[in-house]
């Protein structure tokens, strides 16, 4: 069974190539790559994917940048296998990835979904444990062996807190596109979106307990910006009304209550609000309070 590894790219060159490595390193040799190129603005990186010597290995440059759900999208197209990951440009595969995940498969017919443990690595590629990642560790569902989450269960734990790495995730094409695929709407919680679509549709998520996966966690600066803050936690309060109103028509009440508490982005907001104020940020400071405390969807 092939696996389609889609990698959309526009970052650092560098870490490209760990990426596309980590893929030429597995032990399990069927998988296809594509790399799509958001018309990243030097043409060296896509000459050296080009440049390797692998049938397996495809590179595509889109005719104009499409941003990020536009590329997701994109690679989504692009999709021909009956599985796919989308990595990060800047993530990698362990060797044995797409060897569990075909496994996993195998074992799970029909799961829509499936996440490995990850390890998670910083700009330098050290392994690192922030505490954003401390709390995907703490929400995540505690088992010793695979096994399948679905229904209103798995719907209150992510929204609860998203302890799901997308780019790690190995997706069942056919789930995703039945879901209608990325929602343009979304830049920030386009994969909670999606997973969250996938099972209010019955579907379901093979939860895996093997490291099969490096996430790379960028080291953000200390200091505020009230633009980000406000297209982040604006967008985040958006979706969870949203939502809410689509669990409560379905009868999925603590789900619904879940969206509309979304403990966890709260509580993120609320560990960012220190940094506004200390640098005199006051629309990054009023957007997080009004985060923190507010159920009210932007306009």
């Amino acid at each position: 069974m092939t696996i389609d590894i889609m990698m959309p790219f526009y970052g650092d060159p560098a870490q490209l190539r760990v990426a596309v490595q980590s893929v030429l390193d597995q032990s399990d040799p069927d998988w296809r790559l594509v790399v799509i190129d958001d018309q990243y603005p030097d043409p060296e990186p896509g000459e050296w994917v080009r440049s390797l010597d692998d049938p397996r290995v495809h590179y595509l440059l889109n005719e104009r940048n499409l941003g990020v759900s536009g590329n997701f999208s994109r690679s989504l197209d692009l999709v021909e296998s009956e599985h796919f990951v989308l990595i990060g440009c800047d993530d990698a595969l362990e060797p044995g990835y797409v060897a569990r995940m075909a496994d996993a498969i195998r074992q799970f017919p029909g799961t829509s979904y499936f996440q490995p443990q990850v390890t998670v690595m910083s700009d330098r590629g050290d392994e690192i444990l922030p505490l954003s990642d401390r709390v995907k560790r703490w929400t995540r569902p505690s088992r010793s062996r695979a096994s399948v989450l679905r229904g209103e269960p798995l719907a209150v734990s992510l929204l609860r807190g998203n302890w799901t790495y997308f780019p790690s995730i190995c997706w069942r094409t056919d789930a995703v596109r039945a879901a209608g695929g990325f929602d343009s709407r979304y830049d920030i919680v386009l994969d909670l979106a999606l997973q969250l679509s996938i099972i209010m549709d019955g579907g379901s998520l093979a939860l895996l307990p093997e490291v099969e996966f490096r996430y790379r966690r960028h080291e953000a600066s200390v200091s505020s910006s009230a633009a980000r803050y406000g297209g982040r936690f604006d967008e985040e309060r958006r979706f969870f009304n949203d939502v809410a109103v689509r669990l409560e028509g379905m009868g999925w009440k603590r789900a619904a209550r879940a969206a509309r508490r979304h403990v966890t982005s709260r509580l993120n907001a609320l560990t960012k609000l220190p940094g506004a104020i200390r640098g005199g940020d006051a629309e990054g400071r009023d957007t997080l309070v009004r985060h923190i405390f507010s159920n009210r969807a932007p306009r």
